[in-house]
């Protein structure tokens, strides 16, 4: 167990686009340093996964990310708390961006396997409601995902990609981990539902509440149950161990114009978002 958490301006929490591989040290692009590995910390809800801690430049060490596979989850813990884990310590580690990945469904007709989705809002169907870090804010969830970070990931997905990216979407958030029926599947599409899937709830709720910018980069692994046509258990397969260098190569990107690119001026209110409660 460790016991002193690491400063770090960016945290990464990894999904399942990128679970096959080691982020970064697996990517080939990756020039960087890692300066920590396996740091478990004793959070008020409980122990934490694993992180690392790097820098994707050996050159400028003081460009410090924390990162962690798969939102948390793990056998044994609840997704509430497995967020409530990775928040806290993006908390007390100073995190101010955060950049997260995982794979979606496709409700939208109009989206294929292996499309690129960096979504704008969010629907929150699951059932984890009362997941927080105990602040007491006022949470206005307007522009949950941050308009900079959406910038920085279109602009790294569209270097690196001949994919389709698309640079809105709507995310809903069903409770899982079973995947949905096709009535819900109807319902959400009349509801102007883009794509499903689990993770970006608590999420969102979690980076307003530290006051911290998050956005998402999601790739299409399957359609949604009776969109288009029955996805295959092969398919899913092989966009999950394939698919996932080039994920990890986005994130590297969007990390490096997130540290470097003055073009991508810093416009947006994620910190003018949060308030202090009335309820005192």
């Amino acid at each position: 167990m460790n016991e002193k958490i690491p400063q770090a301006n960016t945290g990464v929490i990894g999904g399942s686009s990128t679970f096959s591989l080691q982020f970064p040290e697996d990517l080939p692009s990756f020039k960087g340093r890692i300066l920590e590995r396996n740091l478990i910390f004793d959070t008020p809800f409980g122990e934490s996964p694993p992180f690392i801690l790097f820098t994707p430049d050996k050159e400028k060490e003081d460009n410090k990310i924390i990162t962690c596979k798969m939102h948390g989850w793990r056998s044994g813990v609840r997704r509430g708390d497995a967020s409530r884990q990775i928040f806290w310590v993006f908390k007390e580690a100073g995190v101010k961006n955060i950049l997260a990945e995982g794979g979606v469904g496709a409700i939208n007709h109009l989206l294929n396997p292996r499309d690129i989705v960096i979504p704008h809002d969010y629907m929150d169907f699951s059932l984890r409601k009362d997941v927080s870090l105990g602040s007491e804010y006022l949470l206005i969830m307007r522009e949950a995902l941050c308009p900079h970070l959406r910038k920085i990931f279109f602009k790294a997905a569209g270097n690196l990609s001949s994919r389709k990216v698309f640079d809105r979407g709507i995310y809903v958030n069903t409770e899982g981990r079973h995947f949905e029926s096709p009535s819900e599947i109807d319902m959400f599409s009349q509801m102007k539902a883009d794509v499903v899937g689990q993770s970006i709830c608590p999420e969102v709720y979690l980076s307003r509440e530290i006051g911290a910018c998050y956005s998402g980069l999601y790739l299409v692994v399957n359609f949604a149950e009776g969109v288009v046509k029955d996805w295959e258990h092969e398919e899913l397969k092989d966009i999950f161990y394939n698919e996932a260098p080039l994920i990890g190569e986005i994130l590297l990107e969007a990390l490096s114009f997130l540290f470097e690119d003055k073009s991508l001026k810093k416009e947006c209110n994620c910190e003018d978002l949060r308030k202090k409660t009335l309820l005192t």
